[in-house]
């Protein structure tokens, strides 16, 4: 017993700096997944003693005060919103955050600048910014970012090309003055652990979380990760590189197979002189339309967008968030036990 409890204690103290910051018991952030990263389960991460995240997305700022205040409802409890610095609205989403008191506001989607940063400081919240390289992370301290996320080609969604295994080696050691927290493709304690202990303060998660109980994802997509395997989440391929399409991490299906048909044919009748580029960009852009929304919500994951990182294998049922925190604590406090007993043993 009191090996687990000193087990438990150094885990405490590798993300300390991280539960600090985030204000939570654990330092596990919720991922903000659209149309998934809403009150409930935002709600039920920040309850179990992680840090829930709201995914604002398309969001209007009255869209945005209505899901705050509905998750305020619902936790007493600090959680955050993340905001896509290219929405048009990025400023008043901003003032709707500061007026309800959130105070973790994530910037993603893009690099911020220094005067959205001053805004969200100057108004009393924290802000956090990602970051895909380590001249960015740098650049991003420097302009006022209090927290960096690091995240992985393995996460579902939007992807860099770059693996949290080399991006953590490339900045964990050179950024120290601000908490970052890792994320991509991690789905046990273990994994979060190995990252603390090369200097992480926490870690996000979005894809176990998906797959949650409190989660309001369709039935159809929660079962679609559970047959899974992590090869199956793969990324968006492009045909042609006049015609760029950003790399979307998701479980290949009929949709896949058909943007890729797609995108054959728009580029058939750019040939042809049938559309030019500008047209033939938007078409295959507007392929994935609503995509997201018919797999999350409706259940049609054949045909819709079912984003999901490659730890969608280790997904094998659908639990409760509080289930879910305590296997990956137990994980890490294990094997921190299993450390110290190989290394006290005799040879």
């Amino acid at each position: 017993m009191s090996d687990t409890m000193d087990a438990r204690a150094t885990l405490d103290r590798l993300w300390k700096p991280g539960c600090d910051f985030l204000g939570s018991k654990v330092a596990i952030l919720g991922g903000a997944m659209s149309w998934v990263s809403e009150r409930n389960l935002v709600s039920a991460i920040s309850n179990a003693g992680g840090f829930g995240v709201i995914a604002c997305g398309a969001m209007s700022p009255e869209r945005l005060e209505e899901e705050i205040v509905a998750t305020q409802a619902l936790t007493q409890c600090p959680f955050g919103v993340n905001l896509i610095t290219m929405h048009p609205q990025l400023d008043a989403l901003v003032d709707v955050c500061l007026a309800h008191n959130v105070t973790h506001i994530v910037l993603a989607g893009g690099v911020p600048t220094g005067a959205t940063i001053r805004k969200i400081r100057d108004g009393g919240a924290r802000v956090i910014g990602f970051a895909p390289a380590l001249a960015l992370g740098k650049r991003l301290v420097k302009m006022g970012i209090e927290a960096l996320v690091i995240e992985g080609s393995e996460a579902g969604g939007h992807v860099g090309p770059v693996s949290l295994n080399v991006l953590a080696q490339e900045i964990l050691p050179f950024i120290r003055d601000v908490p970052v927290f890792v994320a991509g493709g991690l789905g046990r304690g273990d994994a979060i652990l190995s990252y603390l202990e090369q200097g992480a303060a926490g870690a996000q998660l979005g894809t176990l979380f998906a797959a949650s109980t409190e989660s309001i994802a369709h039935e159809n997509f929660k079962k679609a990760f559970m047959r899974a395997n992590a090869r199956d989440a793969v990324t968006s391929v492009q045909l042609d590189e006049q015609f760029p399409v950003i790399p979307v991490r998701g479980l290949s299906n009929e949709g896949s197979r058909r943007f890729l048909k797609h995108q054959a044919a728009t580029l058939q009748k750019f040939q042809n002189g049938d559309l030019d580029k500008e047209a033939a960009q938007l078409e295959i852009e507007h392929f994935w339309a609503g995509a997201l929304r018919r797999a999350v919500i409706e259940g049609n994951v054949d045909d819709g967008s079912v984003m999901a990182g490659q730890s969608v294998g280790m997904v094998k049922e659908i639990r409760p968030v509080a289930e879910i925190i305590s296997t990956l604590v137990d994980q890490a406090v294990e094997a921190l036990e299993r450390r110290e007993a190989r290394i006290h043993t005799p040879a």
